[in-house]
């Protein structure tokens, strides 16, 4: 892989990591709800789940999805199934959590198997290791589109608990909570629509 490639994957990673998508919609809501440090493993879950993904597509999910079709839509579906529970878990959240008693954020491990079912990072992981990996070199390039996500997802998915964790204070009036949280819920609904097409 030149240089100019690497670069042009960073690039690619960068947008579809920090762009809207359920990941990002689902931090800033837990930034809002938990604060930052609570959704700290809801984070690092993300990342570990999509470099998992990456590898996986890389290694033969990619190829396995292209040859079974309905797999792929199962997978989509039950991804829309279970971005549509947590939506109405947000949408119907009244209350910011300070302690354990109102609610708990993502687990590392949830957030990490969500990477499994989600139609966006399915999208991302399968463009990535299309257009990015060389025949030449193609477990050296696996990995590098692993090393590379693995660099900015991190940094880019924290931006929106950031966000989320920033405006608590004024999101502590409960009207303008519950409206955030119906607002929250309703957007990462719309963001599945494109992937569920």
């Amino acid at each position: 892989m030149t240089i100019e490639t690497f670069i042009a994957l960073l690039l690619f990673a960068f947008t579809t990591s920090i762009t809207p998508g359920p990941n990002n919609m689902m931090l800033f809501a837990s930034g809002v709800n938990f604060g930052f440090q609570r959704t700290i493993p809801h984070m690092f879950g993300i990342a570990a789940g999509f470099f998992s993904l990456l590898i996986g597509v890389g290694l033969g999910l990619g190829a396995l999805l292209h040859a079974v079709p309905l797999l792929y839509t199962v997978l989509k579906f039950a991804g829309g199934a279970y971005l549509i529970w947590i939506a109405w878990k947000i949408g119907t959240s009244r209350t910011l959590s300070e302690g354990e008693a109102v609610g708990e954020p993502m687990t590392f491990l949830a957030a990490a198997a969500f990477q499994w079912v989600n139609p966006k990072a399915w999208v991302m992981a399968v463009t990535a290791m299309a257009t990015y990996t060389d025949d030449n070199a193609y477990t050296t390039t696996v990995v590098l589109v692993g090393i590379a996500f693995a660099a900015v997802n991190l940094p880019s998915v924290s931006t929106w608990a950031a966000f989320g964790s920033a405006l608590r204070e004024w999101l502590s009036v409960p009207v303008r909570l519950k409206w955030f949280n119906i607002t929250m819920a309703v957007l990462l609904v719309v963001s599945l629509w494109p992937m569920l097409k």
